[in-house]
């Protein structure tokens, strides 16, 4: 609830004080005088005029005071392309429906030389709001001529616009909104630590995708529905989804590369060369040296074979042991048993051999995957830095034009403003005088 103080003058108010016991002013029911019939033209409730009509002062020399209280209802054309940093810039339009240039509307506190108000509205008794803070208050006179027409607007329109400069207040978005998000964010990057072996990957990217999701229509939610922006949490939040989305991709490829086997997939040399050669060194990674084809029996201590018994051969060297296990190939020299175990051993030596082989490309590629999700580390986690830098910056060029105030109503309060110094919501109305015939009221 506000206050409209409006004063004007009316001829017909006019008496000597001595002639009547010293009488000075009147209070009277505002019924019965003429009232100037300012109304709020933005309206947004359906209540043009004042309705609670409250008693009016009348001085002896034609001043009529008018102080009544009303509630105002505007709309106001919502910005949200910086949310939740957003400054909106809202505006008040009073004015006279029915008198057009015979009323000459002014603000209470206007000078004569000037048609604006610095301090439009008198913020003393000026409950703070939980989310918005107001910059400045400014009003202003306008005029504006219809020389087409007489009706209903007389020539020319007296108004007086207060124009409202609002800043939300970030507290409660950055500490529910943000800050998750941003959490979520980076948490988003550590699926490309988390080893594929673990079988969490896929589970811990869709977590995260539902947790944007649900933040993204919280976000929706609490904004007014407006297609002509987005707002730029919005639009975070938006890559982001984006990002997380690229990376439960990535994940799933880089799982396919990890589990692959030889006999299903084939790796091609360029592959080999790119994620065995040149990628582990660029992403600090330490690739082990595979064996030689030919070289099984090296992998075990010397004196112990693979099925952990010590062998008479086991000291000699792998041309050795070939040279020994193909002396045996004479059966002329040797009964059936010896050589059936001759056989026995090149054979389980064979499968030993193919299973190193196998283990070897195996594990290069796991190496690939695992050099893939260092790289997809490195590269998600540059873009996230890169996309909330650009946040900052954006947020920071909005924010800039408008530190100027924080000094000012950081510091101001009610009493700092001496009593004429204050510029309450008044309009100041001088009623001409073929409408003072209007009063139903006169002095005795």
């Amino acid at each position: 609830m506000t206050t409209v103080a409006s004063e004007w003058m009316d001829y017909k108010f006019t008496w000597d004080p001595e002639e009547y016991g010293g009488v000075t002013e009147l209070y009277v029911p505002a019924e019965h005088i003429w009232l100037p019939d300012i109304v709020l033209y933005n309206n947004a409730d359906g209540e043009y005029v004042i309705t609670t009509l409250t008693k009016a002062v009348i001085h002896s020399g034609g001043r009529v005071v008018w102080n009544p209280p009303a509630i105002y209802k505007s709309y106001c054309q919502i910005d949200v392309q910086y949310f939740p940093f957003d400054q909106q810039q809202c505006f008040m339009k009073f004015g006279s429906w029915s008198y057009g240039d015979s009323i000459d509307l002014r603000h209470i506190n206007q000078s004569a030389e000037s048609n604006h108000v610095q301090l439009g509205i008198d913020l003393k008794e000026y409950y703070p709001s939980v989310e918005w803070d107001i910059l400045e208050v400014p009003a202003t006179r306008n005029e504006k001529f219809y020389p087409c027409c007489t009706d209903p607007f007389p020539g020319m329109l007296r108004y007086i616009y207060f124009n409202m400069t609002l800043r939300r207040k970030t507290l409660f978005y950055t500490v529910n909104l943000i800050i998750p998000c941003v959490g979520l964010s980076y948490l988003s990057v550590l699926v490309f630590y988390l080893p594929a072996d673990s079988g969490e990957k896929v589970a811990l990217c869709i977590t995260i995708l539902l947790s944007q999701t649900m933040f993204f229509l919280l976000i929706s939610e609490i904004m007014p529905s407006t297609s002509l922006a987005v707002p730029l949490l919005g639009k975070y939040l938006l890559f982001t989804m984006i990002l997380v989305s690229i990376s439960v991709i990535s994940t799933i490829v880089i799982l396919n590369i990890h589990y692959r086997k030889p006999s299903t997939h084939r790796m091609a040399p360029w592959v080999r060369r790119f994620f065995i050669h040149r990628l582990p060194p660029l992403v600090m990674m330490k690739v082990p040296d595979s064996s030689p084809p030919n070289s099984a029996f090296d992998e075990k201590p010397a004196g112990t074979s693979r099925s952990g018994f010590s062998s008479a051969s086991s000291g000699m060297d792998e041309g050795a042991r070939l040279r020994a296990l193909n002396s045996f190939d004479d059966d002329r020299r040797y009964p059936y048993e010896i050589e059936r175990a001759i056989q026995n051993v090149k054979f389980v030596h064979h499968c030993w051999k193919i299973q190193d082989q196998y283990d070897e490309v195996s594990e290069r590629h796991k190496g690939d995957g695992d050099a893939s999700d260092s790289i997809c580390f490195i590269r998600f986690s540059q873009e996230k830095t890169c996309i909330w830098m650009f946040y900052q910056n954006f947020h920071a060029r909005k924010l800039h034009c408008i530190n100027i105030f924080y000094s000012f109503f950081d510091n101001v309060s009610c009493d700092h403003y001496s009593s004429e110094k204050r510029a309450p919501f008044n309009i100041a109305i001088a009623a001409p005088t073929e409408h003072a015939n209007r009063t139903k009221f006169c002095p005795p």
